[in-house]
């Protein structure tokens, strides 16, 4: 597991805890902004349970997808930017899909999101899995708007301008007014030089 995924999860685990300052039921966290080695990760993973967590979590998908929804969730976050490709100049959703899928599993998807879905396999919604597109009509026209599907009808994606990447459910009024479709990307999907626009 790499060092800043752990990192993400101990930040996690203590914001999940419950505050204590003194005595016998006092947090046994390193303090904030003290250092962390990755003995002290280690532990704290294992006493919470989310090594084992994880495993479950990546024995149900496979390591590809796993591995591609971590990596998103790293960029939880980084603002909006239209027609943003990277994490320093921030992201627009269809710039943060095509970033993940090329930094994660080398697939270079094409630049905007009617394009990303035109080159990807329409599969049904109830058959989503990790890692797979969804597609919205934010803007009054078809596939105007894409995110990651994490799980437990999650995505994750870059919003709107003045937000930042995010994670949502699927289920919530407006998301599901304007769900169009969910892919699913195969190696024989992907231009391998598809352009950047």
């Amino acid at each position: 597991m790499s060092r800043w995924l752990c990192i993400l999860l101990l930040v996690c685990a203590q914001a999940q805890a419950a505050p204590t300052t003194s005595g016998a039921g006092a947090s046994n966290l390193p303090a904030a902004g003290s250092a962390i080695s990755s003995d002290e990760i280690d532990r704290v993973l294992a006493e919470r349970g989310i090594f084992r967590r994880i495993d479950t979590v990546r024995q149900s998908v496979s390591d590809k997808a796993s591995d591609l929804v971590v990596h998103a969730m790293g960029f939880l976050g980084v603002p909006y930017r239209r027609g943003g490709n990277t994490a320093d100049t921030g992201f627009d959703c269809s710039g943060f899909v095509r970033a993940i899928y090329e930094e994660t599993v080398g697939k270079l998807l094409p630049r905007r999101a009617a394009e990303q879905a035109a080159s990807t396999d329409k599969i049904d919604r109830a058959d989503l899995k990790p890692g797979d597109l969804v597609f919205f009509n934010t803007m009054r026209r078809a596939f105007s708007h894409v995110g990651i599907y994490v799980g437990d009808n999650k995505f994750i994606h870059a919003p709107k301008p003045g937000a930042e990447v995010r994670v949502e459910d699927l289920r919530t009024a407006y998301w599901q007014r304007r769900f169009d479709g969910a892919r699913r990307v195969q190696a024989e999907d992907v231009d391998q030089t598809a352009s950047v626009r």
